[in-house]
């Protein structure tokens, strides 16, 4: 089954996998210990490495937020969201990062899943981005222009099109994948693209690039993202959901934690494979902005459907059967 993505350009070529497991001397001593004694596991499906929940993921791993709470998290890391979406709807994975809206349409295909913790509110650290000498100063001078996208229907498609709404103007979107975004702007195939963190900020500060529109603040609020679980799931072991819950939003609490920023910037440059200066503007910018406790809000699931309309999503579920209101993440410390 194949649903509009709407994250950015596969960064990963293949699905890749991280656990916590028992291993080394621990294991050669107590193997039957280690056995009979096995944490019951919690899959998790991320959409690309270089992505905000592949941060806290990851970052709920290496702090052994999942072994605090008695489980482990097994963490794939899948090439788009709708990669992740596909494996959920298959049972390869039991709670994935994706669009709030692609539940929506994948319950009127069949694919039984709702969003149980809320992500983002936003576009945290998207822009429209010009080259530092073009003559576009403003969003209403795109008119007519050529505007860089990573493909119909992502992320990127979703900001292009909100954008010729609210300006109630004109331009021809192009898309040019993930990586091709900045190298066409640089040589003037396009005249601006739809940049995402952390890209913004690394064109920013070595000024190959200017924003002129910020998207985290210009499109009105609303559950961009979230965390969604399959119905088994929730059905079916809650308790292990939800203190999987916990670890990944103790990841969040670990990063914006200002005790923490200096370990925080260095394990966001590990985990995106970026330099300090950049992974401290991702934790400024974007991930300091996050859903601190997953709450959810009709007006913001109302607003994620008219989001996702935009790309032609018209087949979509009502609003009040694609979230849940019983997990409520309390971070692990």
């Amino acid at each position: 089954m194949k649903l509009k993505n709407t994250d950015r350009a596969a960064l990963a070529p293949n699905p890749t996998r991280r656990s916590m497991v028992l291993g080394g001397a621990a294991a050669l001593l107590a193997p039957n210990i280690a056995l009979s004694q096995a944490r019951p596991v919690l899959r998790i499906g991320v959409p690309t490495k270089t992505y905000f929940p592949t941060i806290i993921a990851e970052t709920a791993l290496r702090q052994k937020l999942f072994a605090k709470e008695g489980i482990e998290g097994e963490i794939t890391i899948y090439r788009s969201g709708a990669e992740g979406f596909e494996a959920l709807a298959a049972g390869a994975t039991d709670l994935i990062y994706n669009s709030s809206s692609s539940v929506a349409a994948g319950l009127l295909k069949g694919v039984k899943s709702r969003c149980v913790a809320n992500g983002s509110l936003g576009y945290f650290g998207w822009h429209m981005m010009v080259k530092p000498d073009s003559p576009i100063k403003k969003l209403s001078d795109l008119a007519g222009k050529k505007v860089g996208i990573t493909s119909a229907g992502s992320g990127s498609d979703i900001a292009a099109l909100w954008t010729i709404a609210d300006q109630k103007i004109q331009f021809t979107r192009v898309p040019l994948g993930g990586g091709g975004l900045v190298p066409n702007l640089l040589s003037g195939n396009v005249d601006a693209i739809v940049l995402y963190s952390p890209l913004t900020y690394q064109v920013m500060q070595a000024r190959q690039a200017r924003s002129i529109g910020d998207f985290g603040t210009l499109i009105p609020a609303h559950s961009s993202g979230a965390w969604i679980a399959t119905d088994k799931i929730i059905a079916e072991r809650p308790q292990l959901l939800q203190k999987g819950l916990n670890a990944l939003y103790g990841g969040v609490a670990f990063l914006r934690n200002p005790q923490n920023r200096a370990a925080a910037v260095k394990l966001i440059a590990e985990i995106d494979e970026i330099a300090e200066p950049i992974a401290a503007a991702e934790l400024d910018s974007n991930i300091s902005k996050l859903s601190t406790t997953g709450e959810f809000n009709r007006e913001w699931m109302e607003r994620a459907l008219e989001m996702a309309k935009l790309i032609g999503m018209t087949s979509l579920a009502p609003v009040a059967d694609i979230y849940v209101t019983n997990f409520k993440p309390v971070p692990t410390l």
